[in-house]
């Protein structure tokens, strides 16, 4: 029997039976009596259940002040290894936090897995001290931005905001529906039906400006649909008219190409040279132009013919950077 099994039997017991010997319980849950003192202890100290060792009947019972009052235990229990994973899911979150705001909620509920995991003897700040998310170009998204865009989602309400548009440097006031939250290479982004264009986009929260829940409901999509148009393209960008690249890794690149997932519907195969060739569909040449970009020499695209074009172009454009011809930058 699990320690939470035990502790709430041990509760239970007492309050059907009035009060029982230390004897009793050892029969009843079939434990070593230093285990069964290291529960009444963790129910008392960690749980604050009232009970107390009555000399007189030489048993365990609720004590007098608690007499006739209600007294419950929390009604959802985990076993410590259940702990471990919440301990391990919270720093998750806070890596993947927005100025705190995650965190500052989750803090209760993170206080109260350290006290039940005290017992244990277990120093549970060390414990996630030992597991580091490292989350690189982290664009943080202000906390009252990020609060107002949760409570318009979870809600169901219209959510107005001045937005910056960075392609095109523009700002705008606009209503939009949210339909869910996107975590994406360590930062939050919005999808939400936009009720100025009438359309499903995707917003980057660090580029709202200001946002205001408002009390008109928000506008419905079936999840299906927001998949459908939102997740067909690759990466962040959004779209349905998809073409397919054809990519071939060299050999040394292969290794790890081959296990990588750059979209959940690739496609790829082993080549007779021990290169690797994968297929994946896109509808913005942006993020997988910055992409193949970052595999240098070990990635040739084979097709189509404007992404191969465009990324020689953006290669060119780099070496320019660095021939007889270039200026040398100064110092910092």
């Amino acid at each position: 029997m699990a320690r939470t099994d035990r502790v709430y039997k041990i509760e239970l017991l007492i309050r059907s039976r009035g009060h029982l010997s230390f004897k009793a319980l050892l029969d009843e849950l079939e434990v070593s009596p230093a285990t069964l003192k290291r529960d009444l202890e963790f129910l008392r100290d960690r749980l604050g259940a009232p009970i107390e060792y009555d000399r007189d009947l030489n048993a365990y019972r609720f004590g007098p002040d608690y007499r006739g009052q209600k007294h419950e235990l929390p009604g959802l229990w985990f076993s410590e290894t259940e702990l471990y994973s919440l301990l391990m899911a919270h720093q998750l979150l806070s890596e993947l936090d927005s100025d705190g705001v995650i965190s500052r909620h989750l803090l209760p509920l993170l206080e109260r897995i350290h006290g039940m995991l005290g017992g244990a003897g277990v120093d549970a700040t060390a414990l996630m001290r030992r597991v580091k998310i490292i989350s690189p170009a982290k664009r943080p998204v202000p906390g009252p931005f990020f609060e107002r865009v949760a409570e318009a989602l979870l809600q169901r309400r219209q959510l107005h905001m001045r937005y910056l548009t960075r392609g095109r440097r523009e700002r705008g006031e606009r209503d939009v529906s949210p339909q869910r939250l996107v975590h994406y290479r360590s930062t939050w982004y919005l999808d939400a039906w936009c009720h100025t264009r009438n359309k499903l986009l995707r917003f980057a929260l660090d580029a709202i400006e200001a946002a205001q829940v408002l009390e008109a409901r928000a506008k419905d999509l079936p999840m299906r649909q927001v998949q459908a148009e939102m997740d067909a393209g690759y990466g962040i960008y959004a779209g349905s008219a998809r073409r397919w690249a054809r990519l071939r890794f060299d050999p040394q690149a292969a290794q790890w190409a081959s296990r990588e997932q750059w979209h959940p519907e690739q496609k790829g195969g082993w080549l007779d040279d021990g290169g690797y060739e994968l297929r994946v569909p896109y509808v913005d040449e942006t993020e997988i132009v910055m992409d193949l970009m970052r595999q240098g020499p070990e990635v040739q695209v084979l097709a189509p013919a404007s992404l191969r074009e465009r990324v020689r172009q953006r290669h060119a454009q780099a070496a320019a950077l660095y021939g007889p011809a270039a200026v040398a930058a100064g110092p910092l």
